[in-house]
């Protein structure tokens, strides 16, 4: 019985981990649909230093201290009390019982119960959070991206924390019960500090019923964190992986916010401005085949790291001046619309093969001329983003495919942009008539 136990395990083990390493090759041959951005590899001890910070130090969620102890507390709390796993693995695969309990000794109940009081703050932490999300009802967990699948989703998830660590403690005091019992194959560690709490109620239970139990709850932990790790690929807490990768390749220097140009326009713009600093005309770059972007083979891979990487925390959203004042803009939209059409594009692919596209794009099947208009580029998405995520950047391209492919822009725009090719300023009189306005001021001297 006992082999085939262990075998039932290694195959429930080798499922789990053949759908997650695929899941996961899904997900970069997505991201790698984008086209090459500029080199993010150099300067690695700076890049490794922007990761510790942000990705594991999480320093922009302390804007807002309250949310950020909770979050801390679960995401340090969960990973922790996960290193339980590696003996859960070694106990299943083996057909051991808290193998590591004799290479331990007395520091194994010490290191149990520092996790089961983790497993304590992971489970009051999201208790609160699901209070905030579904009774108090925090206003940018309830935008209209969210309805449906998204608030399901995060809800869901804090479901299954409780849910993991509320099976790893009940296990712990069923564990105890038995070896108080004298029960075979299970090892003398002593009590946990929490898990002491439920002794009493186990302790009333004859040893078959609680062998039933304990084994019950063993399971119920090891196929509940083997289907999460599968289950966090498909839902917005991917952010607990690709947040390290993100925060690596983020821009070190480049000013937030600051649109790149295109060499071809810039050449040309420099040599109408002054012909003779531009260099040889015959040294301009080809036009691209596409101004801007307008579907997500057009972004960046870094843009689409961005949109699975995505927390949709709404930081940015209730951060936006636009959408503060009532206009569809929410850059946490534009971010989840972006990982939604790179999804389906890609699955589309994997179906009828790599060069196919489906005839959709991000513009107009996805996010419309009004959300992009909307933006103001002020910045406060990128500043807010936990994760270094740039919503602008994505703005701007789309926006750019908008009015120099597709010419869609308001009327007020083009006179402006008349304006700047003719007058080189958003004005519309003459560089030579610039300052005139100040020929009458009086300059009054002081006494």
């Amino acid at each position: 019985m006992q082999y085939l136990v262990q075998a039932l395990f290694l195959v429930v083990l080798g499922v789990a981990g053949f759908l997650f390493a695929k899941r996961i090759g899904f997900i970069r041959r997505n991201i790698l649909l984008g086209q090459d951005d500029h080199p993010r590899n150099d300067r690695k001890s700076e890049r490794f230093a922007q990761m510790a910070l942000f990705a594991l130090g999480q320093k922009k969620m302390f804007k807002r201290m309250g949310p950020a102890v909770l979050h801390f507390v679960v995401y340090v709390g969960f990973i922790l009390i996960n290193l339980e796993l590696i003996e859960i693995v070694l106990d299943g695969a083996l057909g051991k019982h808290r193998i590591l309990a004799p290479v331990l000794g007395s520091f194994y109940p010490i290191l149990i119960s520092f996790l089961e009081v983790l497993a304590v703050g992971v489970f009051l932490a999201c208790v609160v959070f699901l209070w905030r999300r579904n009774v108090s009802k925090v206003s940018r967990f309830h935008k209209r991206e969210m309805k449906g699948w998204p608030m399901l989703d995060g809800n869901l998830i804090l479901v299954f924390e409780i849910i993991l660590v509320s099976a790893l403690v009940l296990m712990n005091g069923a564990d105890q019960a038995l070896q108080f019992k004298g029960a075979t194959h299970y090892v003398h560690t002593g009590g946990f500090l929490v898990s002491n709490y439920t002794f009493g109620f186990f302790a009333s239970f004859d040893k078959d019923t609680l062998i039933i139990i304990e084994r019950s709850l063993w399971w119920i932990h090891i196929l509940g964190i083997l289907f999460f790790l599968n289950y966090v690929t498909y839902s917005k807490h991917l952010h607990i992986m690709l947040a390290f990768p993100n925060s690596y390749y983020a821009d070190l220097d480049k000013p937030k916010g600051q649109m790149e140009n295109m060499p071809a326009i810039q050449k040309e713009v420099q040599m109408m401005l002054n012909p003779d600093a531009a260099g040889d005309s015959n040294d301009m770059p080809p036009p691209p085949e596409r101004f801007g972007a307008k579907d997500v083979t057009d972004l960046s891979w870094k843009n689409l790291l961005d949109a699975y990487s995505c927390t949709e925390c709404g930081r940015c959203t209730s951060a936006c001046p636009q959408n503060m004042t009532g206009k569809l803009l929410s850059p946490r939209k534009i971010m989840m619309d972006t990982r939604d059409r790179v999804e389906e594009l890609g699955k589309a692919k994997d179906k009828n093969g790599a060069d196919h596209h489906d005839g959709k794009s991000l513009i107009g099947d996805y996010i419309s001329s009004e959300e992009l208009l909307a933006c103001n580029t002020c910045n406060a998405c990128v500043e807010e983003c936990p994760v270094n995520i740039n919503p602008l950047d994505i703005i701007l391209k789309l926006r750019r495919h908008e009015i120099m492919d597709e010419a869609k822009s308001p009327n007020e725009w083009n006179v402006m942009f008349g304006n700047v090719e003719n007058n080189m300023a958003p004005w519309q009189f003459s560089p030579d008539d610039r300052f005139k306005w100040a020929d009458n001021i009086e300059i009054k001297e002081k006494g």
